[in-house]
């Protein structure tokens, strides 16, 4: 949903910055790899401390490299079912690393068992949701839409997770998204399943 209204913008932006890097000899791949790593190492060396705002920059900052290799690949004429394969894998490296990176916060020094196996949920279901599109169009199916789409859940996230470090806000605050984006993430799988179960009736 978010990707939607954000994509047109965010090439206008970042369409120059995609050009700089082509002029310096980097390709769409090495972008997402980069961005990756980036974003990994935000969340495992920020986030296990406690430092929500500086970990959230951190990884802010490389997430704009997942929008960045798709610009330079339609700009190179590099466009391929190869590079959209290596940007979805890695998205999960990512998205790991942000829910795990807080899980293993409060389950420390966080002393917070229930802000840790939410945090598990949203993972494990955000997982089953990429899932469920990726399996149901190997098979010929269409298994899209839905309120929680990866861009969703990953602004979300990283908003309300930064501005709890920026503002000290309680972590009840942290908690209610929690909860809000485990139940999307849940009727999202639902609303897929459905979609498929429909399609395949049809045949």
């Amino acid at each position: 949903m978010l990707d939607k209204y954000t994509r047109v913008y965010s090439t206008r932006i970042l369409t120059p910055a995609a050009r700089g890097l082509l002029r310096l000899g980097l390709g769409p791949d090495a972008v997402t790899v980069i961005g990756t790593l980036g974003v990994v190492t935000g969340a495992v060396a920020f986030y296990p401390r406690g430092e929500f705002l500086w970990g959230t920059l951190f990884i802010t900052a490389f997430v704009f490299f997942d929008n960045i290799d798709g610009i330079m690949a339609r700009l190179s004429g590099r466009k391929s079912g190869w590079g959209a394969f290596l940007d979805s894998t890695l998205d999960r490296f990512g998205d790991a690393a942000i829910f795990g990176g807080l899980a293993m916060w409060f389950a420390g020094r966080g002393d917070n068992l229930r802000m840790t196996a939410l945090l598990i949920t949203c993972l494990t279901l955000g997982a089953v949701v990429s899932y469920a599109k990726a399996r149901a169009e190997s098979l010929g199916y269409q298994a899209g839409g839905g309120i929680a789409e990866r861009a969703d859940r990953l602004v979300a996230i990283l908003v309300i997770t930064g501005l709890v470090g920026l503002f000290d806000l309680p972590i009840a605050v942290l908690e209610v998204l929690l909860w809000l984006l485990a139940a999307a993430s849940a009727w999202t799988v639902w609303h897929r399943v459905r979609e498929v179960r429909r399609q395949a009736a049809r045949e």
